[in-house]
C-alpha cells in the first residue's frame, strides 16, 4: 500500500503527499508550493505528478511554481475546471495510475461544478466535498448535486480512508452535535477529536465507516436528522433533508 503524508498549508489546509518506497511522490491539491518544496528537499523525494480536485486557489495556487521547479511533472485535473498548467484532464470513470496502484476518478459536483475525487488503494482524496463530520459548502452546484456526490462516496467500502483537504473536524462536530444530540458515536468521536487536537495531532484521515456513524450529511435518511430539520425543510425527502441541513450549517 502507498504511504500518505500530510503537508499543512495556510490556516487549516492539508496538501497530501503520496509516496512510494523508491522516493517518488505525487501531491494532491498543492495550494502553496513552498511547504511542498521544503518536504521534497528535506526527504529527497522526486515529484512525479500533481492531482487536483477543483479550481479554488487554496488547492491550485502552488502549481505554477512547482512546474517551474520540476518542469517534467504531470498535472492531472478535472476536465470541467479552469486549472493552470494541466497536462492530463480527467472525468468521471477515468483512471490514474499512481505507483502501480490504479485510482478511479469520481465526478462529485456541488462545491464546484467540475469537482472530482480520486479513490484507490483504499484511500479517497475528496478535496472539499466530504469532511470529517461535515461536507463542503455548495458554491457552484445545487444541493441535489452535492447530495448525489456524497451518496457516491458513501457507496465506497467502509474501510476507505478519507483524505479531505481541511482540518475542519472540531468545528464540524460543534454543529453535528446540535443536529444529532443523542448519537453516542458522535459523542465518543468528539472526545477522541478533542484529545487529538489538544496534542496538535491531525484528525485526518477518517474512514467512511466512521463517517457513516457520525457525519450528519451522510445520515439524511435517519429519523433523528429529519426530526432536527423538520422546521427548516420543505418536505421529508432525503435530498431536502440534506438541503435544509446544509442551509442550517451555513448560518451556524
Amino acid at each position: 500500500m502507498l504511504t500518505v503524508k500530510s503537508i499543512p498549508a495556510f490556516n487549516d489546509n492539508y496538501i497530501w503527499l503520496i509516496h512510494s518506497p523508491d522516493k517518488r511522490c505525487v501531491v494532491v491539491d498543492p495550494g502553496d508550493a513552498a511547504p511542498v518544496i521544503k518536504v521534497l528537499e528535506e526527504e529527497q523525494l522526486t515529484l512525479d505528478a500533481i492531482l487536483i480536485t477543483h479550481h479554488h486557489h487554496d488547492h491550485i495556487g502552488g502549481i505554477s511554481e512547482l512546474k517551474r521547479k520540476y518542469p517534467q511533472i504531470n498535472v492531472v485535473a478535472p476536465t470541467a475546471e479552469p486549472i493552470p498548467g494541466v497536462t492530463q484532464t480527467v472525468d468521471d470513470g477515468d483512471q490514474v495510475e499512481i505507483f502501480d496502484e490504479r485510482f478511479m476518478v469520481i465526478s462529485v459536483p456541488g462545491h464546484t461544478l467540475g469537482h472530482v475525487a480520486y479513490v484507490g488503494d483504499e484511500k479517497l482524496f475528496c478535496g472539499d466535498t466530504l469532511f470529517s463530520a461535515g461536507c463542503g459548502r455548495v458554491f457552484e452546484g445545487t444541493p441535489a448535486q452535492m447530495y448525489s456526490s456524497l451518496q457516491k462516496i458513501a457507496a465506497l467500502p467502509d474501510e476507505t480512508e478519507v483524505y479531505c483537504a481541511h482540518e475542519y473536524t472540531s468545528s464540524n462536530l460543534a454543529f453535528a452535535l446540535v443536529a444529532e444530540q443523542n448519537n453516542p458515536h458522535l459523542q465518543r468521536y468528539r472526545e477522541e477529536v478533542s484529545r487529538l487536537r489538544a496534542q496538535g495531532i491531525s484528525t485526518i484521515p477518517s474512514t467512511l465507516g466512521q463517517e457513516k456513524l457520525i457525519n450528519p450529511f451522510l445520515r439524511c435518511d435517519q429519523a433523528s436528522i429529519k426530526k432536527s430539520v423538520a422546521d427548516k425543510a420543505f418536505d421529508e425527502s432525503d435530498i431536502e433533508t440534506f438541503a435544509a441541513l446544509r442551509r442550517w450549517k451555513d448560518e451556524f
